[in-house]
């Protein structure tokens, strides 16, 4: 007969009849009790949270469709200028993570505007940025005194403590996607931010010159050949579709992402920036993408067409202009009936930096 201490018997469960602890249950949680006050706690208890068989994504799958957020976006417009916000922009908030500025874990995400004749003053930040073009033409930025003229497509750069800032001496206001990986050099604590008191740099260099030096299959003698991050500033869309034609015509087309390239560091042949990489996708009508999941949380955006892309078992429905987010490790495919094109960007070069990336097709 199994006895239980002090004469009461014990259940499977290891409590008494009486629906109490027993001894040796009420002995762990007091040990724990008294651990806590030293700062530590039981790993035991822990473990299978903190150390699960596969990724356990904290995000949500999302949409942001242009049509129904556009009129938030030019609202703000008339709430504050571009020179009081220093930067007038909607952050994207994933579902699951409202409230911490993060698009996925690693990851924020915004729509910025700026109206005609404004200007977005000059800073610099340990965060790297990318702008994607959504809306509008004949708006600029600066990065390091280059100027670039940006359109709609257009894949842009601001790396790591490079003074930028924006104007438009266009006629129309213009929108763009803003991703940073603001919550990764946080996580790092590592984060700088520095303001100048000028409303904009003088410019050093015109419209392309970054494309024109390094991206014409040639290096101005002297570059420095470890750059961390691309040296290009404006990768064009005009510049760039044209590849993903010839990717299609020539039969370059994978069954999950279709006719893709990535956004190359000409210096290295990596990714363009250390921290985040990007991708351009064409899906050729018809198409119908099978399966695939992978580590890093990644961000869409449909430049051209239209079709839906099924995200752990739900279909969302895409069409220009819209942002979606595939949380990390969450199951995807896409399906189009015309052709389209999506851009894409993740924190997959951190990723394969700390060789932790994954993928699984």
């Amino acid at each position: 007969m199994d006895i239980a201490p002090q004469g009461l018997a014990k259940t499977k469960a290891g409590k008494s009849k009486n629906g109490g602890k027993s001894n040796g249950q009420a002995a762990r949680e007091a040990y724990y009790d008294r651990i806590s006050k030293l700062d530590m706690a039981p790993l035991w208890v822990v473990l299978k949270d903190i150390i699960p068989e596969q990724p356990k994504t904290v995000c949500a799958p999302a949409i942001w469709r242009f049509k129904e957020v556009k009129s938030s976006v030019f609202e703000a417009g008339d709430i504050i200028s571009a020179q009081e916000a220093t930067r007038r922009v909607l952050v994207l908030e994933n579902p699951l993570l409202r409230g911490k500025s993060r698009i996925t874990q690693s990851l924020y995400a915004g729509l910025q505007l700026i109206m005609p004749g404004e200007i977005a003053p000059p800073h610099r930040h340990a965060a790297s940025a990318i702008r994607f073009i959504l809306d509008g033409e004949g708006a600029y930025t600066q990065v390091e005194g280059e100027k670039t003229i940006m359109s709609p497509g257009d894949f842009v750069l601001t790396p790591f403590w490079t003074i930028h800032d924006h104007g438009n001496t266009s006629k129309k206001p213009m929108i763009w996607l803003d991703v940073l990986d603001v919550p990764t050099v946080n996580f790092f604590e590592t984060s700088f931010y520095e303001h100048f008191d000028e409303e904009k740099q003088n410019t050093r260099r015109d419209h392309e010159d970054s494309l024109m030096r390094y991206g014409s299959g040639v290096l101005p003698d002297g570059t420095e050949r470890n750059l961390k991050n691309s040296p290009i500033i404006n990768y064009p869309y005009k510049r760039m579709r044209p590849i993903l034609d010839r990717l299609a015509k020539a039969g370059d087309i994978d069954p999950r992402h279709g006719a893709r390239f990535r956004y190359a560091n000409p210096i290295t042949g990596g990714w363009a920036l250390p921290t985040m990489g990007a991708h351009l996708s064409l899906l050729p009508k018809g198409f119908k993408g099978k399966d695939y999941q992978s580590t890093d949380g990644t961000i869409f955006v449909c430049v051209e067409g239209e079709g839906a892309t099924k995200i752990g078992g739900k279909v969302f429905e895409w069409g220009p202009k819209d942002v979606f987010v595939v949380p990390s490790w969450m199951k995807h495919s896409h399906i189009v009936k015309k052709e389209s094109v999506l851009f894409s960007i993740s924190d997959r070069p951190a990723q394969e930096s700390l060789g932790i990336w994954r993928d699984k097709a």
